[in-house]
């Protein structure tokens, strides 16, 4: 069964999907700068914590892995915060708004955190709590933003660029690191700017996207959902490059129309009294949509499919080598300070050539055999890392030969999940929820993302000085157990649009679902549309193909 765009459309590689629609691919690209500051922020610290002139502003700071792992992490508990409210905010002020609030906390935390003086980390925390906030709203709704402008052959590819974005972030950042540690100096003469320039460079992106989000269209689906019909409508036929009367557009519309009036009805259905005008209330009908994410079977289980990808991807280990690269490197034999920042520098180039060849095939792939293979590579590379730490730490300058293949197996580790669940995940978690928790669910994945992010930032500092090549091992030890996670639980998306999701998850099989489903596209003409070009409805709602005129 198919939906009734890709019914009535031919059928496009691709490419060619890619060329009829340019201006979704440069929005998708532009509304993705979100994920460059998600990116930036997470490699940015971690430059900083081997510069000389910081290590000597804030000892407090560096010596202790303690105030390391707070300050790395404060930035997760503002993430946490945005991401929670991004599925809120998106469905009342649409998610392009959201986007543009994002985008004013991460400059306001770019500019408080270059305000901290020696020996006073205060503005550190502040600045980095608030960038924090900006770019877990940013990770909540700019995925949802490009899932929703996109056809289904090309979700994957466009979902893909923020974290592609992400990965850019992450690299400039190194780099940027990288060239501003020879400002002043490397040694004692260092400028404050070797430290405050990645942070002034990393505000402006927001500032750019904060204004260029005004001439982005709103989202179709959201457009529809707060009854704004004929915009909706016009932004398809704008994106898409068809007349508004074309019967691809109609159908696209229908089909957008009456999931919205379904959910709608269903709201209507589970909660009759907010869903009496006299008793409504905007704010409350978010919480109550939070609610409906966890009270049926169906609900919950993409919401736990969407938390739990999260939960294996950053239980990989990834952001602990991100984050703290350039201490791995050094306590890997790396001892100078510049040549840990080079190596992390290369790390930034691997981790976005790996990414790039991922985004376009992804769709072809499919999601799982992608996180299979990574989870394989990023667990054999961990583990032999693991063996070279426990066997040569003790004496590095003896065995230089061996830090050196224990670096580039971290380098195999990152295009392992550069190439895999980077893009994947963050797809799976936009595209898996129906419309009636689609902003909540995507929310709730990003919260997910942040929390087990939090909670690694925190805790591997101590890991690393307690267990030292255990925590390769550890990490390993996450990565098969996330490969049995995708074996068996985890169903393949690819090429299934978001109004045939429920088929995937095997929803809307009760009767007064289907009943309400099918009612729902007769309301709205879908039905007729699709009679009128030689095709019927069963009794599910699902679109048979009967005569393709």
């Amino acid at each position: 069964m198919e939906s009734a765009q890709r019914a009535l459309a031919d059928k496009k590689s691709l490419w060619q999907s890619i060329c009829s629609n340019p201006k979704v691919v440069f929005i998708a690209l532009f509304a993705s700068l979100g994920g460059f500051e998600y990116g930036y922020q997470q490699g940015v610290l971690g430059q900083s914590l081997v510069m000389t002139r910081f290590t000597s502003n804030f000892p407090s700071v560096v010596n202790s892995s303690s105030a390391t792992g707070w300050l790395t992490s404060v930035l997760q508990l503002g993430g946490i915060l945005g991401s929670l409210s991004a599925g809120i905010l998106s469905e009342l002020i649409s998610r392009k708004r959201t986007m543009f609030i994002a985008c004013l906390w991460v400059v306001l935390g770019s500019y408080l955190y270059i305000g901290a003086s020696a020996g006073s980390p205060a503005l550190l925390y502040a600045g980095r709590f608030f960038t924090g906030v900006g770019v877990g709203i940013f990770s909540g709704v700019a995925p949802l933003y490009n899932a929703e402008l996109s056809l289904p052959e090309m979700r994957g590819f466009l979902v893909s660029f923020y974290q592609f974005s992400t990965i850019l972030g992450i690299m400039l950042s190194f780099w940027i690191g990288y060239g501003s540690n020879y400002i002043g100096g490397t040694g004692h003469s260092q400028s404050d700017m070797a430290w405050r320039l990645p942070s002034i460079i990393q505000g402006i992106p927001a500032a750019i996207l904060a204004i260029g989000i005004w001439f982005m269209p709103y989202s179709p689906r959201w457009l529809v959902k707060v009854g704004r019909d004929e915009e909706a409508k016009a932004t398809l036929a704008w994106m898409r490059k068809l007349p508004i009367d074309d019967k691809l557009i109609q159908a696209e519309f229908l089909e957008i129309k009456a999931e919205a009036l379904f959910v709608k009805k269903a709201f209507a259905r589970d909660f009759p009294k907010m869903a009496d005008s006299s008793q409504k209330s905007a704010f409350k009908e978010q919480i109550a949509q939070y609610i409906n994410c966890f009270r049926t079977r169906d609900n919950f289980m993409r919401i736990l499919t969407g938390f739990l990808c999260m939960f294996w991807q950053q239980w990989s280990g990834i952001d602990s080598i991100i984050y703290y690269a350039s201490n791995i490197f050094q306590s890997l034999g790396l001892t100078s300070g510049t040549n840990a920042l080079l190596a992390t520098g290369v790390t930034g180039v691997v981790f976005m050539a790996s990414t790039i060849p991922a985004m376009f095939i992804i769709d072809r792939v499919g999601r799982k055999p992608m996180l299979i293979v990574g989870s394989i590579v990023m667990a054999v590379a961990m583990v032999i890392v693991g063996i070279i730490v426990a066997k040569f730490r003790h004496d590095w300058p003896s065995h230089v030969a061996a830090g050196w293949v224990a670096v580039a197996l971290i380098w195999v580790y990152i295009a392992g999940f550069g190439a895999t669940w980077g893009p994947v995940s963050w797809t799976i978690v936009s595209e898996i929820f129906p419309l009636s928790i689609r902003a909540k669910g995507t929310s709730i994945g990003a919260f997910s993302n942040w929390l087990n992010n939090f909670a690694i930032a925190f805790f591997v500092p101590p890991m690393l000085e307690a267990w030292a090549w255990g925590t390769y091992i550890f990490f390993a030890v996450f990565l098969v157990a996330g490969i049995a996670w995708v074996w068996f639980c985890l169903p393949e998306t690819k090429n299934v649009s978001l109004e045939e999701m429920d088929r995937v998850f095997k929803s809307h099989t009760g009767a007064r679902d289907a009943q309400l489903l099918l009612e729902s596209q007769q309301e709205v003409g879908l039905t007729a549309l699709l009679e009128s070009q030689g095709m019927v409805h069963d009794k599910s709602g699902a679109i048979a193909v009967v005569e393709h005129v």
